[in-house]
């Protein structure tokens, strides 16, 4: 994928930090992204090479011919050059002993560019005071971050000098469940090169990040996606890029079941439009309307006697902003965006994020128990 320089993500993530020796995991819900991992100081055995299948009658050996396989093994040596581990030095800090200490974590990322520019997720270097990738063959180079979007979980960092492999970006609208795949990473932080295999278990999943907005659009696989390989690539068998993973679900909301096999990874349409408007302009476009406000749920509208068991309460208008130039007020509540109905499974940032900057929407709002309609034209996201 060339791209040109222009003018100018309930899931919680896991982060693992290393600092002078002391492990600390910070673990947030249920859902483990694959993200930054520790630098493990231990070596693992070589597994032994297997010996090959042969079948047939004596005297007539014949190799077994596994198509499917020999193709995901070259699509996966076509890649693998092109997969780094990301290290995120953060800031400085001090600690109860005095010692100041520079905290580091890692993921993974993919370079999708011949002037070095490399996608992973944006948890992965959020925050950074430095970033640094090491290659394939162990060699380390300092990267710039380009920019980021939390909403979508991609970054775009960049390297100077040439690089040692690119990867193709592939088309994810032709993807079907049942289709083989790889996940390329950097597990722990350490096993870089790493690959597990398994199949698109689904398409178009829906991820809750707890931050008042849906992941959407994500790939479902069963190929084991560990810490560490959040940013990473998921491949298929003709050796293209057509996700980066990004999570993991370890638990359900119910009574604390244990889920195996759950991996998530963002549809590669959705990395290079993405990836374009980071490189141009370091920044996604995003719809604006200017509010703080509750998300409503039938609990909480019980609870405090609201007229809607659905929608978003205005906490406050943001002074300047679209829903203060279109007259809302502290109070009002919003039950649609063009008769889009926002709710629990279409919350309001996910709704909003259906337009464009510049377009004119209809909000259908209550104030004090009479429904009104009120006109806002969005703009971009300050």
């Amino acid at each position: 994928m060339k791209m040109e320089r222009g003018s100018g993500p309930r899931y919680s993530i896991v982060v693992l930090v290393v600092a002078l020796g002391i492990v600390a995991a910070i673990i947030c819900g249920g859902l483990v992204g694959g993200a930054a991992g520790y630098w493990v100081a231990r070596s693992q055995p070589t597994p032994s090479v297997p010996t090959p299948v042969i079948i047939g009658q004596p005297g007539e050996a014949t190799y077994l011919t596994l198509t499917q396989d020999s193709a995901m093994i070259e699509a996966i040596a076509k890649v693998k050059p092109a997969v780094v581990t990301v290290i995120n030095t953060l800031p400085a800090r001090q600690t109860f002993f005095g010692e100041v200490i520079e905290p580091q974590a890692s993921g993974s990322g993919v370079i999708i560019d011949e002037e070095g520019y490399i996608v992973t997720n944006s948890h992965v270097v959020e925050d950074a005071e430095r970033i640094d990738v090491i290659y394939a063959d162990g060699s380390k180079e300092e990267a710039t971050l380009v920019g980021a979007d939390r909403y979508s979980d991609l970054a775009v960092i960049k390297v100077e000098g040439p690089v040692p492999a690119v990867a193709q970006l592939g088309d994810s609208s032709t993807l079907q469940p049942g289709e083989p795949v790889a996940a390329i990473g950097s597990p722990l932080g350490d096993f870089k090169g790493t690959v597990t295999v398994g199949v698109i278990s689904a398409l178009d999943r829906r991820l809750d990040t707890g931050r008042g907005y849906l992941m959407e659009d994500l790939i479902q696989t069963d190929a084991a996606i560990n810490p560490g390989n959040s940013g990473g690539p998921l491949v298929n068998a003709l050796g293209q890029v057509i996700g980066i993973n990004t999570a993991i679900v370890g638990r359900s909301a119910y009574a604390g079941t244990v889920a195996e096999g759950l991996g998530f990874a963002i549809p590669s349409n959705t990395v290079k439009a993405v990836a374009q408007q980071l490189v141009e302009k370091g920044y996604v476009e995003r719809p604006y309307l200017g509010i703080e406000y509750v998300a409503i749920t039938p609990r909480l509208a019980s609870a405090y006697d609201l007229p809607s068991d659905h929608g978003v309460y205005v906490r406050q208008v943001v002074p300047r902003s679209p829903a203060a130039a279109a007259g809302l007020q502290e109070g009002d509540i919003i039950t649609a965006i063009n008769d889009q109905t926002i709710d629990e499974d279409n919350p309001l940032t996910n709704v909003l994020w259906r337009f464009h900057v510049g377009d004119e929407v209809r909000l259908t709002i209550l104030r004090q128990g009479e429904e009104q309609s009120v006109d806002v034209t969005l703009t971009q996201r300050p």
